[in-house]
């Protein structure tokens, strides 16, 4: 062997191992349907995962833990903890994907101009594909919460009656002539209901009675996730302005849009500290607040001071104090016997 070609344990460059690293973080964004995707993926099941967007599914999973620990009647046994997973998969996987890909069929002519990568707009799946699997999920999703009443026992069907408005809710987000997300404020509230009320409550009744007081709390909570809603539409100023929506964003400008992201934000989730000091849970209330100021503290350094780059490392970083809270709340709730 010649001392021109020297044998070494591995040629790859620093920018080759960078451009692998790069490729395959952009083809786990494309799987979970995050933002900064790469296109050009084959398999069809791949394809039909990433148009449910996972990434969505983990704040609904939570609001079903939420809505048991409010009840105040969940027991660690396996019957119990089989009855959270399948509640889980209704809320996450069938309910929310569903929501997600009537959402992606009905933008798919703003997707074109701001998520050209989706499966959709890049033609990756067909029309008729999209429409067989919106059904599937719709139709599996209603039976798994009748199934879910019978198995709680419930004289009347809650779970089944959530699903119902939650879908009904999710079409006439996306779909015309309502197209809810065409209002910034209507829109971005029944997307926060769809990840805080419906969840919370159908975990509530699958254990505990659901009352007319949790449905108000965790719609009063719904308010916060208003906020949470709102920063979604960052991502979207460009063919939301271009085809008309009257998102936060476009309405009010960038930055005032996120000054009122971020107030709905804290502002609600205070009022819910301040119920919970109310109903004498002051403990919960105290460890509620602390929650609130690493939320606080990440709007200041990331979202309000550029929220079109920012959004995703923001949420990243505040969004697991807000689900913390939740938990604490629902808690609270359970304890006082609300």
């Amino acid at each position: 062997m010649s001392e021109s070609s020297p044998i070494t344990p591995d040629s790859t460059t620093p920018t080759e191992e960078a451009n692998t690293t790069v490729d395959r973080s952009a083809k786990t964004r494309q799987l979970l349907g995050m933002k900064g995707a790469a296109p050009g993926e084959s398999s069809i099941w791949k394809i039909r995962l990433q148009l449910m967007k996972p990434i969505t599914w983990i704040p609904l999973m939570w609001g079903v833990i939420c809505g048991a620990a409010s009840s105040g009647e969940y027991t660690w046994t396996l019957e119990n903890v089989l009855k959270a997973v399948v509640c889980m998969l209704l809320s996450g996987p069938l309910m929310a994907g569903y929501v997600q890909i009537m959402n992606d069929y009905y933008d798919r002519e703003i997707d074109a101009i701001n998520e050209p990568y989706r499966p959709i707009p890049s033609g990756a799946i067909s029309i008729p594909q999209v429409i067989t699997q919106i059904w599937v999920l719709l139709i599996a999703g209603i039976a798994l919460a009748f199934a879910l009443d019978k198995w709680a026992g419930n004289e009347f069907p809650t779970i089944t009656t959530i699903a119902i408005i939650g879908s009904f809710i999710g079409y006439i987000y996306s779909a015309p002539p309502l197209k809810l997300k065409q209002n910034g404020w209507l829109g971005s509230y029944a997307l926060g209901a769809s990840y805080i009320t419906f969840p919370w409550c159908t975990g509530h009744a699958l254990f505990g009675e659901l009352n007319w007081k949790i449905v108000v709390l965790t719609m009063i909570y719904s308010l916060a996730g208003l906020g949470i809603g709102i920063i979604n539409d960052f991502k979207s100023v460009e063919g939301d302005r271009k085809l008309g929506l009257k998102s936060l964003p476009v309405m009010f400008g960038v930055t005032n849009a996120a000054w009122i992201c971020v107030a709905m934000i804290d502002v609600f989730q205070i009022a819910i500290a301040g119920y919970l000091v109310y109903i004498h849970e002051n403990l919960y209330a105290a460890i509620l607040a602390l929650l609130i100021i690493p939320q606080i503290t990440f709007q200041d350094m990331y979202f309000l001071r550029d929220p079109l780059t920012n959004d995703v490392k923001y949420q990243a970083s505040a969004q697991p104090f807000l689900v913390l809270g939740m938990l604490v709340a629902g808690l609270a709730i359970g304890h006082a016997g609300i």
